[in-house]
């Protein structure tokens, strides 16, 4: 992604996409440059005009805009606040457009693939769209179907992304020092990530096979349906269920919703530790319980691996998270890195005393049930890993996926099971 000829190279629908995001940002900018040559810019209408072009651009800058609303100590609140709507305003792609992306990727009639196929989408997000179905077995499936041409127009709009990354990285020297640069780095993997279905599809077997190696009768993982799926269409058995912070409506199946947390944890952790494989995007809508009790795992676009060595550097890092020793924090950071060369822990640990209190703040935080800033995270994260690197350390990019998702589970620790320490206590639900 070093040149516009890479853009030019997919073809002239890429060039067409070039030309369309072009227009829409052009058109947009002059008003954006009106409010600016006034001296004092209306930021919340220069959102507003953005959140536009953003909603009009379509897959990639909808995931940017999220990306932007989850970030409230980098953007400015204007901004945060206007790109909420792309967390929940993604409009619906046609029943016709999906009846084709159907029919073409499995070769068939969606009357002689399925018994029945709703045109009304469960649910639909910038990558795909989810549609309940019944196979000709009489079985309940989702459909998940890849928008039209989403993976062409990611491609081609993350080289555009990544073109005007470097050149802002070369006329404002801050935004490089910002860590911007590395969040679009790590945006662009996982977006790149969610469009493959057949990785996807070996995802969720690699953990249902380690379900069933270890005899694991608590958690579930969707069924495959492997010749009603493709690259672009993913059919899965469907879950009946509530998500896992639903207290609520946990208690229709269960009349123990800490036990359910606990043993999602021991779950997870335990692939984590076993197995160095990990669900990564594990938020609400991703973890459930089931009608009958057990616990169901479901969106595997995400994953992570990780080696022991990893492993046992996490375990020492989130130890000294838990029990406010940075000491320990250093020595979890220096483990993990299989290059380190003599890194003093006790120098490094000096360094990070301030990452280390912010990282604390936010753990305190989140003891008292305030609203989890995801974006200072990201943005402790970064600090954490410029130090290592300044000492000669490499961070690996799984620990980052590692902290955000037990930040995720503390959040559901903490309103559901208070008296749990998650980090202090990480090590009792990595049972063997």
């Amino acid at each position: 992604m070093d040149s516009l000829s890479e853009i030019i190279s997919f073809g002239w629908q890429s060039s067409l996409r070039v030309a369309h995001s072009s227009f829409v940002f052009t058109s947009k900018a002059i008003g954006i440059l009106a409010q600016l040559a006034k001296g004092e810019p209306n930021h919340r209408d220069i959102a507003i005009t953005l959140r536009d072009a953003f909603s009009n651009l379509g897959a990639t800058y909808i995931k940017l805009g999220q990306f932007i609303a989850s970030a409230p100590s980098i953007f400015p609140k204007e901004y945060v606040e206007e790109m909420q709507a792309c967390l929940d305003s993604v409009r619906p792609v046609a029943y016709r457009d999906i009846r084709s992306s159907v029919e073409r990727e499995l070769g068939g009639k969606l009357e002689t693939l399925f018994h029945s196929f709703d045109e009304t989408p469960l649910a639909s997000a910038s990558i795909a769209q989810v549609h309940a179905a019944v196979t000709k077995e009489g079985l309940d499936v989702v459909v998940k179907v890849q928008r039209p041409d989403v993976h062409l127009t990611l491609k081609t709009d993350m080289q555009i992304l990544g073109i005007l990354t470097k050149i802002l990285a070369v006329i404002a020297p801050e935004f490089k020092k910002s860590g911007l640069t590395a969040m679009f780095e790590e945006f662009q993997i996982s977006i790149l990530q969610e469009i493959d279905f057949i990785q996807e599809a070996k995802n969720i077997e690699e953990f249902e096979e380690y379900l069933l190696r270890v005899k694991e009768s608590r958690a579930r993982v969707p069924r495959v349906y492997h010749t009603l799926s493709s690259k672009k269409v993913l059919t899965m058995e469907r879950f009946y269920g509530v998500p896992i912070t639903d207290e609520a409506g946990l208690r229709k199946f269960t009349n123990n919703p800490r036990k359910v947390l606990s043993d999602a944890l021991e779950i997870w952790f335990s692939s984590l530790s076993n197995q160095g494989f990990f669900h990564a995007d594990v938020h609400a809508g991703n973890l459930m319980i089931l009608k009958d009790g057990t616990i169901g795992f479901i969106d595997f676009g995400i994953v992570g691996r990780i080696s022991p060595r990893i492993w046992k550097g996490l375990m020492l890092f989130t130890q000294g998270i838990g029990i406010g020793e940075p000491t320990l924090v250093a020595q979890g950071l220096v483990e993990m890195d299989s290059t380190d060369n003599g890194v003093n822990p006790a120098v490094l640990a000096k360094e990070l005393d301030s990452v280390f209190n912010e990282l604390e703040s936010v753990y305190v935080h989140l003891t008292d049930n305030e609203m989890f800033d995801e974006s200072r995270v990201n943005r402790i994260m970064y600090d954490m890993k410029e130090i290592a690197e300044k000492n000669g350390l490499k961070i690996p990019r799984e620990f980052a996926l590692l902290m955000k998702q037990m930040l995720y589970f503390d959040r559901y620790v903490k309103s559901m099971a208070p008296e749990i320490n998650l980090f202090r206590d990480s090590q009792k639900f990595a049972i063997s």
